[in-house]
């Protein structure tokens, strides 16, 4: 009796050593996943100036975040794309541009703003492409992060939420 006794101790044992009531580590609700835009155009108006406007569905959960990248090129000699994490100042002979974005849980707004008349420039403006990652997030409203990755390294992120960039879904 003892040593059935003693087997159901260290069964037990081990059985709760994994369980922990601290769920701020846990995110049940977040899918991660990435979305494109491909060649989509800026648009303009006097009160927000250039901005390119998408409403989301399904709706984000309130603790998500969006991380959103530009492809800046490819890599000499293949087609793997260059992905430049915004916001982002670039510096031209014009001078500044600067692109920023906002989101909700409902929607997602990239914008393009400078320091002179972006029209001189509209290979900045025009056929841009994005990627838009969505992460589990936390009340805070940054990212989740054990190891404070940098989320400016669009591949490192991808790997760190196991998502199957193969499987990019476009909007529009």
């Amino acid at each position: 009796m003892k040593k059935i006794l003693t087997l159901f101790a260290v069964v037990g044992l081990f059985a709760f050593s994994g369980c922990s009531d601290d769920d701020n580590d846990v995110d049940y609700d977040t899918i991660s996943e990435v979305f494109q835009l491909s060649n989509v155009n800026f648009g303009y108006n006097a009160t927000d100036g250039y901005n390119i406007y998408e409403e989301l569905d399904p709706l984000l959960f309130n603790d998500d975040v969006i991380l959103i990248y530009r492809k800046i090129g490819t890599i000499n000699g293949t087609n793997a794309p260059i992905w430049q994490q915004i916001p982002r100042t670039i510096y031209t002979a014009n001078g500044e541009l600067d692109y920023d974005f906002d989101f909700s849980n409902e929607h997602f707004i990239i914008y393009a703003s400078g320091n002179y008349n972006l029209s001189l420039t509209p290979q900045f403006l025009n056929n841009q492409t994005f990627r838009i990652v969505i992460v589990p997030g936390s009340p805070t409203g940054s990212a989740k992060s054990v190891n404070k990755e940098d989320y400016s390294d669009y591949n490192a992120v991808i790997k760190k939420y196991n998502i199957d960039d193969s499987n990019v879904k476009e909007l529009n």
